[in-house]
């Protein structure tokens, strides 16, 4: 078996497919750190901190849908160890706060009124647990807790774990079981995916927002351990953290950096970053809310790069979303439906080899074009000269990740420009055209292992002002 021919056996599972087309979703981080003016708690706040005199939790999903997300993570526990569900563990919970309510329960309810996904974060690490670090008791105890949100709560899409591991008491460690959680996650709701601490959607490397320009889905097995390695893990909040890039392992998954590899995964990757310098509010934060602007390019990037992106919006003390991050949401979820709501493609024609692709038409994986060989050319033809702004590309991945490389190509007075040149494509890749004026663009895909395959292709008219 040759490498290529390897490499496309590695396919995602049904519950990374339906991951990867939800692309864009929310994090809600919102705790008793949000009162108390603190990014980490230590585990000594009193419930009664916990007064948001305000909260409307429909008011956080409508927000969230207006930007155009498909989903919502509550941070059902921090590391600060309160709970915000009317959980049995421990009395470090909701219930005894001034609040009083199921929060989880009131939260997942809105989502499923909404028709929107939800899912939890559960922090491994809980400062406020007296049995941190005594090893399989603490386990016994953070299982109790997971099993309450994956049985309590209807459908999960996604358990998002991360590697958070300082000392408990006495300077104690835990060494945490993964995979016991993944087997319990796995029985009590085994369409959800696990995320960053866990084998189905990998995190990016960094909080900012920033994305490789490569980023591939087969990559090594060994990835899959990179967040759990205690010694690696994070043990403090820093905000250089927070903006930190690692560009250290910007290639994961070309054929140089696979061929001596002897296992391999389907790991798509995750951008998560926050709406606000840091992923709790603090109102004095509140001018510092990021702009449409520069979060559209972060969309282009992570969703337009084959990866997922999944944006913080912490509720104020008041237990709603600022004013400012509404007014934010909405002007992106504008650009983001006025940029791609009208494919140009559909309007004309798609062609190659002779033959018509009506398929590439439909935004699913039910049809694609596969060419015989290793490179192919496809034409677009639109029914007059626009001012284009981006071209979208999609692989059918059920039959893994297969373009190594394409060029896209505008005609413009009788010539062939180039106007991009890529690696990656995947699950979606977005090319700016940069309001360039044609009627015919270009795709030549130019190396694949083994046969390539597309199977959708848009083409959107230049709406920016």
């Amino acid at each position: 078996m040759t490498l290529d021919e390897k490499l496309i056996q590695v396919v995602p599972s049904d519950r990374q497919l339906k991951h990867q087309q939800m692309e864009f979703y929310a994090f809600i981080h919102f705790t008793v750190n949000t009162f108390t003016d603190k990014e980490w708690g230590d585990g000594t706040e009193s419930p009664d901190v916990f007064a948001p005199d305000g909260l409307d939790v429909e008011q956080w999903v409508n927000a969230v849908i207006s930007a155009g997300m498909k989903g919502l993570i509550l941070t059902c526990k921090h590391h600060d160890g309160f709970c915000l569900w009317d959980t049995k563990s421990t009395k470090h919970n909701v219930m005894n706060s001034p609040y009083g309510k199921d929060l989880v329960r009131e939260v997942s309810q809105a989502c499923k009124k909404y028709g929107i996904a939800f899912g939890i974060y559960l922090s491994p690490w809980d400062r406020n647990c007296p049995i941190y670090g005594s090893g399989k008791t603490y386990d016994d105890f953070y299982i109790i807790q997971l099993t309450e949100l994956l049985t309590g709560y209807g459908e999960i899409f996604s358990v998002w774990l991360d590697g958070a591991c300082g000392e408990g008491e006495n300077g104690r460690k835990q060494y945490y079981d993964w995979d016991r959680y993944y087997s319990v996650i796995r029985r009590l709701q085994p369409d959800a995916c696990i995320s960053v601490c866990g084998p189905d959607v990998r995190w990016c490397g960094n909080e900012a927002g920033h994305t490789r320009l490569s980023e591939w889905s087969v990559v090594p097995l060994r990835t899959r351990d990179t967040e759990k390695i205690m010694e690696n893990s994070q043990q403090e909040d820093n905000e250089d953290f927070r903006r930190r890039i690692n560009a250290s392992d910007d290639d994961l998954g070309s054929r140089k950096a696979l061929a001596d590899e002897s296992e391999l995964i389907w790991y798509p990757a995750e951008v998560n970053t926050s709406i606000r310098p840091g992923w709790f509010w603090h109102e004095s934060e509140d001018d510092k809310v990021r702009s449409a602007d520069e979060l559209f390019d972060i969309y282009i990037k992570s969703v337009g790069g084959n990866a997922s992106f999944l944006l913080n919006l912490p509720p104020t003390n008041k237990g709603l979303i600022h004013s400012s991050d509404l007014d934010v949401l909405k002007k992106l979820g504008e650009r983001i439906r006025a940029s791609f709501s009208d494919n140009l493609a559909e309007k004309g024609s798609i062609t190659a080899d002779g033959k018509v692709l009506d398929c590439l038409l439909d935004d699913s994986y039910d049809e694609f074009f596969m060419p015989k060989g290793r490179t192919a050319e496809i034409m677009i033809e639109l029914p007059c000269r626009e001012k284009l702004g981006h071209l979208v590309i999609k692989e059918n991945i059920r039959c893994s990740q297969r373009i190594e490389r394409f060029i896209i190509e505008f005609f413009d007075d009788g010539l062939w420009r180039e106007i991009y040149s890529g690696t990656v494509v995947g699950h979606k890749r977005i090319v700016k055209l940069n309001g360039i004026m044609s009627d015919h663009l270009r795709i030549r895909i130019t190396d694949s292992r083994c046969s390539p395959t597309v199977s959708f292709i848009g083409v959107y008219r230049d709406t920016e002002a």
